[in-house]
C-alpha cells in the first residue's frame, strides 16, 4: 500500500488533512475493537471474581486464604502464558493469538459453571489464566503498534484498549448479583455460564473490528531481544501493582458485604469502579503520550494507595464510593503505562519482549497478592488489615517507578 501510494501524485493540505483524521478515526476504531479483548482478557475472566466470591465462599466453606488462592492460580496460569508469548509471537501472528486467548477464555468461563470441587476450579482458574495471558499480551502488542501509526492520539489508543476492560467489569456487575441471588443450588455457576457467553461474543466482535489489524511476527532480521536493565526501576514498581492492586480486587466486596453494603449500593459500587476504567482511556491519555518515564506510574500507583485506604478509613458510602471510582479510573491505566514505557524506550522490534516482560512481572505479583492478603485477613484485624498492606505496597511501588528515567531510545 505505501509503495502505491507513492507513486501517486502528492496530495493537497485539505486531501492530506482529510486522510489523516481518517486513519485516526480507523486507530480509534480499531482500539475500541481492541479494547473488547481486554473485557474479555481482565473484565471477565478475572475481575467477575470479586461478585462471584462470596456466594461461592459460602457455599463452598472457604476460608479468605483458599478464596485468595483462587486468584493466585489464575495469576500463575497467566505467568505461564506471558512467559510462553514471547516466544509464541515470534511465530504466530499477534492477532490470531489474541483471538485464540479469548475464544480459550470463554469455554473455560462455560466450564466454570459445570464443577463445584476445589480441585477442578483451581484447575480452571489456572488454565483461564494462561489464555487471558494470550488475548491480553497479543491484544497489548497490536495496541503498542496502532499506537505508532496514531501518534496524534497514542496515549488514547493505548487507553481505549486496557479501559475496554472496564465494559467487561460493568456486564459482570449487571449481570452476576441477579443470578446468585436466585434460590438454587450452586446459583453462581449460572453466572458462570452468562460470563463465558458475553466472552465469546465480545472475542466475535473484536474478529470483526480488528480484521484489518496487521499482526505479523518480525522477520527473523528484525527480531531483537528486549534490554531491561533501562526499565529495572519501572519493572520493579509495576511488581509493587501487581501485589497490590489485585488484593482490592478480590476482596473488595467481601469487604464492602462485612460493611453492611446492601446488594444495590454493590452492583452500583462495581458499576461505578467500571465506568472509571472506560473513563481512565480519556484522563490519562495526555499523561501517557507525554511523558516517557516513571512519573506515569509513580502518580498512578500513589493514587492506587489512596483508593485502597479509603475503605478502611471510613465504611460511609459517599468514602466507599469515592474508592471506586478512584481506583476504576486509574488501575488500568498503570497498565497502559508500561505499554507506553515500552513503546517511548524501545525499538518496535523489541516491543513483545518489553510488553511480556511487563506482563511477566504483573503476572507474579497476582500470585502472592491474593493469597498474601487473604492470609492477613484470616488473622487479627481482618480484612481492614490486609487492605492496609496492599496500600502500603503500592505506595512503595510509586516510590520505585519514581527512579524510572526514560532511555536514550527514540520512539
Amino acid at each position: 500500500m505505501e509503495r502505491q501510494a507513492g507513486r501517486r501524485a502528492a496530495p493537497g493540505p485539505a486531501s492530506s488533512l482529510g486522510g489523516q483524521r481518517s486513519g485516526e478515526a480507523a486507530s480509534v476504531g480499531a482500539a475500541l475493537a481492541l479494547g473488547l479483548a481486554a473485557a474479555v482478557s481482565l473484565g471477565l475472566a478475572r475481575f467477575s471474581y470479586p461478585l462471584l466470591l462470596p456466594p461461592m465462599r459460602a457455599d463452598l466453606a472457604w476460608s479468605y486464604l483458599t478464596a485468595g488462592a483462587m486468584n493466585t492460580v489464575n495469576a500463575a496460569g497467566y505467568l505461564v502464558g506471558a512467559l510462553l508469548m514471547p516466544r509464541v509471537l515470534t511465530h504466530l501472528d499477534a492477532r490470531h493469538a489474541m483471538l485464540a486467548g479469548g475464544l480459550a477464555a470463554a469455554v473455560l468461563l462455560v466450564m466454570h459453571g459445570l464443577a463445584s470441587s476445589d480441585a477442578t476450579l483451581y484447575l480452571l482458574r489456572a488454565a483461564t489464566g494462561v489464555a487471558s495471558a494470550a488475548s491480553f499480551v497479543g491484544g497489548g502488542l497490536l495496541a503498542a503498534r496502532l499506537a505508532s501509526t496514531a501518534t496524534k492520539r497514542s496515549g488514547l489508543v493505548l487507553g481505549l484498549y486496557y479501559g475496554g476492560t472496564g465494559v467487561g467489569i460493568v456486564a459482570s456487575a449487571l449481570a452476576v448479583p441477579p443470578l446468585v441471588a436466585l434460590d438454587r443450588p450452586h446459583a453462581w455457576q449460572l453466572a458462570w455460564w452468562l460470563l463465558g457467553a458475553f466472552a465469546l461474543l465480545a472475542t466475535l466482535a473484536t474478529a470483526w473490528g480488528t480484521r484489518t489489524l496487521d499482526g505479523a511476527p518480525p522477520a527473523a532480521a528484525a527480531r531483537e531481544r528486549a534490554r531491561l536493565a533501562p526499565l529495572a526501576f519501572g519493572l520493579a514498581g509495576y511488581l509493587m501493582f501487581g501485589l497490590g492492586y489485585i488484593g482490592y480486587m478480590t476482596f473488595v466486596v467481601t469487604l464492602l458485604r462485612e460493611q453492611g453494603l446492601g446488594g444495590a449500593q454493590i452492583v452500583a459500587f462495581y458499576v461505578l469502579l467500571g465506568l472509571g476504567v472506560v473513563a481512565s482511556s480519556w484522563l490519562w491519555a495526555r499523561l501517557l503520550q507525554r511523558h516517557r518515564g516513571g512519573w506515569p506510574m509513580t502518580l498512578l500507583n500513589g493514587l492506587l494507595a489512596l483508593a485502597t485506604a479509603l475503605p478502611v478509613v471510613s465504611s460511609h458510602p459517599l468514602a466507599v464510593f469515592a474508592s471506586g471510582a478512584l481506583f476504576g479510573s486509574v488501575f488500568l491505566s498503570v497498565v497502559a503505562s508500561t505499554t507506553a514505557l515500552v513503546r517511548h524506550n524501545l525499538p518496535a522490534s523489541a516491543w513483545p519482549g518489553g510488553i511480556a516482560a511487563f506482563t511477566i512481572v504483573f503476572a507474579a505479583g497476582q500470585i502472592v497478592g491474593p493469597s498474601l492478603v487473604g492470609w492477613v485477613a484470616d488473622g487479627p484485624g481482618g480484612l481492614a488489615r490486609g487492605f492496609v498492606c496492599s496500600a502500603g505496597v503500592l505506595a512503595f511501588g510509586a516510590l520505585l517507578s519514581s527512579r524510572q528515567r526514560a532511555s536514550s531510545a527514540a520512539d
